[in-house]
């Protein structure tokens, strides 16, 4: 599905697939809670780096679970 942002089409299947396979293992790895709400910080990783031109969902999942792990520890 594609949805119009402003002057961006955003693919929302894309971002939603790299989310959920980025949430599945931070969720099993205990990095976030095991709810259905939606980690906001971790959305917003992946749709940053997708409005950067990345649209692989397992290079987007790979790449934010890297980045939402490194701040993480870091906080």
């Amino acid at each position: 599905m594609l949805v119009e942002r402003g002057l961006r089409v955003m693919n929302v299947e894309v971002v939603g697939d790299a989310y959920a396979i980025a949430a599945n293992y931070l969720r099993r790895s205990g990095a976030i809670a095991d709810t259905l709400a939606t980690n906001d910080r971790l959305l917003e990783i992946i749709v940053q780096m997708f409005q950067r031109g990345d649209f692989n969902r397992i290079r987007l999942a790979n790449k934010a679970i890297a980045r939402f792990e490194a701040t993480s520890a870091a906080a």
